[in-house]
């Protein structure tokens, strides 16, 4: 991915910030039974959000951890009968670049989704969100200074393709992919937010 190449040709550091999720906030009452749903946003979106960008900057080792866990606007503390509707978390990478981290179940935007990652580097940035709300139309930029190029828009057929890539990849005769170990590196990010 452009974030990658940005940082390694680039001097000083990538920062991997601004990553963002958020829902409707019409979510069922499972949602916020913790014995159900073993975590809130940061368990539903987060996830997603940690997965992108460790995965864009080549799973460098997470050296810090911190997150703050809210519920109805107040601070989540050590309460077991809650989850989490927002979550901010920073994760500094032992390469050096800070990672931001933001996801909520309940956020006024004034749309169904917003979703996104930006990475800013010293040679420029990229940048990944959704369009009006949508959970499926994505949007691809790159900076440059002032300068912005959009490098990919909407539409784009990419529902089922991962599905169908795995598939075919199993009637190939492949079996375990051992980049499915790189989902540890993601729950160890989300084990440290939640401060487990």
């Amino acid at each position: 991915m452009e974030a990658l190449l940005i940082a390694q040709n680039g001097p000083g550091n990538l920062s991997a910030g601004g990553t963002l999720g958020k829902l409707p906030q019409d979510l069922t009452q499972p949602f916020y039974d913790p014995a159900l749903s073993g975590g809130g946003c940061v368990m539903d979106l987060g996830v997603h959000l940690v997965d992108l960008a460790l995965w864009t900057l080549d799973y460098p080792p997470v050296s810090d951890v911190s997150g703050k866990l809210f519920a109805g606007g107040e601070p989540l503390g050590g309460r077991a009968d809650r989850v989490e509707d927002y979550a901010v978390a920073t994760a500094d990478l032992a390469t050096g670049t800070t990672m931001r981290l933001a996801c909520s179940w309940r956020l006024q935007a004034g749309c169904d989704a917003m979703i996104s990652a930006t990475f800013y580097g010293t040679d420029g940035g990229v940048a990944l969100r959704n369009v009006d709300g949508s959970f499926y139309d994505f949007i691809a930029e790159r900076y440059r200074s002032t300068a912005r190029e959009t490098r990919a828009t909407p539409p784009d057929d990419w529902g089922g393709r991962a599905a169908a890539d795995w598939a075919e990849r199993l009637a190939a005769g492949e079996r375990f992919d051992p980049e499915a170990e790189r989902l540890v590196d993601v729950a160890c990010v989300l084990d440290r937010i939640y401060h487990r």
